[in-house]
């Protein structure tokens, strides 16, 4: 195939400038070169989506954006909720992917007791569905409520505090729970801090539409 697979990337949090909106793709390029990746954010969502009130707000945005797309193989939606996943699985043909759902099933491969780490109290429902009763602890680093919160130094401290304490609590790896801990880059930090193995969710999404490219070659 000569060809790179093209992916449309959903960011859920609206962003101003290129190099932001850009991020995620980007890495999941540097990761797999074989794709090439389109981001766009969807509109008014100026801190992401952190509950369910704004996952509410989001999911038609998302499904609107997605749907206006032309000519891409795949669809990732960079956000560990999977906002509007199923809804688009329903009515298009191309492959849907969700942060969430990836990294919790990337995340089994690597142990039996799972640490959740994200920006909301409940645990994503990717994360439920995959990991049944063997979640240890809750979700959510002290202080923070949005993904705007993790880009502080205090932010950052606090992920490196929750994790640390879900390590203690018999964690055997971390999936994180939240697509900006990949914007912040904190999960390698986090492996040598916890000596544990640390799922990066857009590590996760690139590497599950690396898998649809391959069914394509």
């Amino acid at each position: 195939m000569s060809q790179r697979f093209k992916v449309g990337l959903v960011r859920v949090v609206t962003l101003q400038d290129k190099a932001s909106i850009n991020l995620h793709g980007e890495l999941i390029e540097r990761y797999y070169p074989q794709l090439s990746v389109e981001s766009r954010c969807i509109p008014d969502q100026f801190t992401g989506i952190h509950d369910e009130d704004t996952e509410l707000e989001a999911v038609p945005k998302v499904i609107k954006l997605v749907k206006e797309w032309k000519e891409i193989d795949a669809v990732i939606i960079s956000c560990a909720g999977d906002p509007a996943v199923d809804e688009l699985r329903a009515e298009l043909s191309i492959p849907v992917i969700g942060a969430g759902e990836a990294t919790a099933m990337l995340a089994k491969r690597y142990g039996k007791k799972f640490g959740t780490l994200g920006i909301t109290d409940e645990v994503p429902s990717a994360y439920i569905r995959e990991f049944g009763d063997h979640i240890v602890g809750d979700c959510r680093p002290e202080g923070i409520y949005s993904t705007l919160d993790l880009m502080t130094s205090t932010g950052r401290a606090s992920v490196i505090k929750k994790a640390q304490e879900l390590r203690d609590l018999g964690a055997e790896v971390i999936a994180l729970a939240c697509t900006g801990m990949s914007t912040i880059g904190i999960a390698r930090e986090l492996e040598k801090t916890c000596n544990l193995p640390v799922i990066d969710p857009v590590m996760a999404e690139g590497l599950m539409a690396y898998f649809e490219f391959l069914r394509r070659v």
